[in-house]
C-alpha cells in the first residue's frame, strides 16, 4: 500500500511539472500596485556608482544554468580573476516592453542590502551595456530544492525542519530590512556545496515596509499565494510566513497544501478548505503547519511585531540552536555529491545542454550611449560595485 501511494505521488508530481509547463503556471502572477506604477518616465537612481571597467568580455560564458522571462543565467568564469560566477543577463527591451523596470531595480536594490547573510545569494557587482543588464552573483550548484524534492518525493521531518529554519532566518533578515519576499517556493531555493539553503530571485520583493505597513500588489506563484493576496486585500510580511508553511508542507508530503491542476479551484481551496495533514508528523510540526497556514493573516504566527522571533520560538524548532544555524555550525542532513565547483549534475539538463552563443562575450561590449533618448537612462543607478573593489 505504501509503495502504491508513493508511485501515485510520483506520477502526480511528474504530471504537475508537465502541466505547470504547458499552462505556464510558473509565470508569476502580478498586478500593478496602482495605475501607471511601472511606466518609465525618468531616471531611476538607486545609489552606488557604476563599475565602468566591467564588460561581458571579462567573462568566459560556459553553460546556461537557468532561464527567465527577461533573459538567462550563465555559469561564467572571470578571465583574469579565475573565479566562477552565476551571471544573470537580462534584456532591456523585454523589461521595458513588460513595464518591469521597477521590479528589476528592486531586485538589484535588495541584493545590495544582503551584506553578509549566509542564506541569501550574494551580489558581487552589476553592470550594463546598451542592450542588457548583468548581475554577477554567487554560483550555487547544489541544485534547486524543487529538483531534490521531485527526485526524493518527500523529506524526513528532520531534514524539512533544517531547511525551514534556514529559510525562516533569511526571511527574518529581509523583514528586518523592510523587505517582503513574496515569491517563496522550492524553485527559488538552492542548495550550496555543503547542503545549506540559499534564497535567490528577488524580483518580486517589496521594499520599504516596516512593522505593520502593507501593500496590495497581486503577485506570486499560484500554489503559494496567501489567502489575503487571493482576496486582493492589503497585506504585510505575514504572507511570507504563509509561503513558508506551504513549502514546509510540500517538503513533508510532496505537494503544496491546497494543490489542484485547476488554478481557480486551488484558490477556492486556499480560501475555504481545511488544512489536511496527509502523513505522520510530530505534534509540534502539525501545530506549526496550522499556525503558518492560518487563513486569517492577523492570527498567523509571525504576524505580530515579533515577526521572525515568534516563529523561531515555536516548539518545532526546539532542537535548533539559532546562533549555530546562522554560523553554519549545524551539519546539513544532506550534502550534494559534487565533483568540484563547476559540477552541474544537479542543474536541469534542459538548460545546461543548450549551447552558449559564441557572441556572448563580444557583441555587447559597446559603450553606453550618452544620448538623452537612450533607454539606458531608465536604468541609471543599476551598475554597482562594492566600495572595496574600487580601492
Amino acid at each position: 500500500m505504501v509503495f502504491f501511494n508513493l508511485l501515485i505521488l510520483n506520477i502526480v508530481q511528474f504530471y504537475r511539472s508537465e502541466v505547470r509547463t504547458f499552462f505556464n503556471l510558473d509565470t508569476k502572477v502580478k498586478e500593478p500596485d496602482r495605475p501607471n506604477l511601472f511606466k518609465c518616465s525618468g531616471t531611476i537612481n538607486l545609489g552606488p556608482s557604476e563599475r565602468p571597467s566591467a564588460k561581458p568580455s571579462d567573462f568566459v560564458f560556459l553553460r546556461i544554468i537557468g532561464k527567465g522571462s527577461f533573459g538567462k543565467v550563465y555559469l561564467a568564469e572571470h578571465k583574469t580573476e579565475s573565479i566562477h560566477f552565476a551571471v544573470k543577463v537580462l534584456d532591456k527591451k523585454h523589461i521595458l516592453a513588460r513595464n518591469e523596470v521597477k521590479h528589476i531595480m528592486c531586485e538589484r536594490n535588495v541584493l545590495l542590502k544582503n551584506i553578509n547573510h549566509p542564506f541569501l545569494v550574494g551580489l558581487h557587482y552589476s553592470f550594463q551595456t546598451k542592450d542588457k543588464l548583468y548581475f554577477v552573483l554567487d554560483f550555487v550548484n547544489g541544485g534547486e530544492l524543487f529538483y531534490h524534492l521531485q527526485k526524493e518525493v518527500r523529506f524526513s521531518e528532520t531534514r524539512a525542519k533544517f531547511y525551514t529554519a534556514e529559510i525562516a532566518s533569511a526571511l527574518g533578515y529581509l523583514h528586518f530590512n523592510g523587505i517582503i519576499y513574496r515569491d517563496l517556493k522550492p524553485e527559488n531555493l538552492l542548495l550550496d556545496q555543503e547542503g545549506h539553503l540559499v534564497l535567490t530571485d528577488f524580483g518580486f520583493c517589496k521594499e520599504g515596509l516596516i512593522g505593520t505597513e502593507t501593500t496590495n500588489t497581486f503577485c506570486g506563484t499560484p500554489e503559494y499565494l496567501a489567502p489575503e493576496i487571493i482576496r486582493k486585500e492589503a497585506y504585510g510580511r505575514s504572507v511570507d510566513w504563509w509561503c513558508l508553511g506551504a513549502v514546509l508542507y510540500e517538503m513533508l508530503f510532496g505537494l503544496p497544501p491546497f494543490y489542484s491542476l485547476n488554478v481557480q479551484e486551488m484558490y477556492n481551496l486556499v480560501l475555504h478548505s481545511r488544512l489536511k495533514i496527509k502523513g505522520p508528523v510530530s505534534s509540534q510540526c502539525k501545530n506549526l503547519l496550522h499556525k503558518l497556514l492560518e487563513k486569517e493573516s492577523n492570527k498567523r504566527i509571525g504576524s505580530n511585531v515579533q515577526d521572525f522571533n515568534e516563529v523561531k520560538k515555536h516548539s518545532f524548532f526546539k532542537s535548533i540552536n539559532w546562533d549555530d544555524l546562522l554560523n553554519k555550525r549545524i551539519t546539513p542532513p544532506f550534502q550534494p555529491q559534487l565533483n568540484g565547483t563547476c559540477d552541474l549534475q544537479y542543474i536541469d539538463p534542459q538548460f545546461t545542454k543548450e549551447s552558449v552563443s559564441s557572441s556572448m562575450s563580444s557583441f555587447c561590449d559597446e559603450k553606453l550611449s550618452s544620448s538623452k533618448q537612450d533607454i539606458d537612462n531608465v536604468f541609471a543607478g543599476f551598475s554597482y560595485t562594492p566600495p572595496s573593489s574600487l580601492d
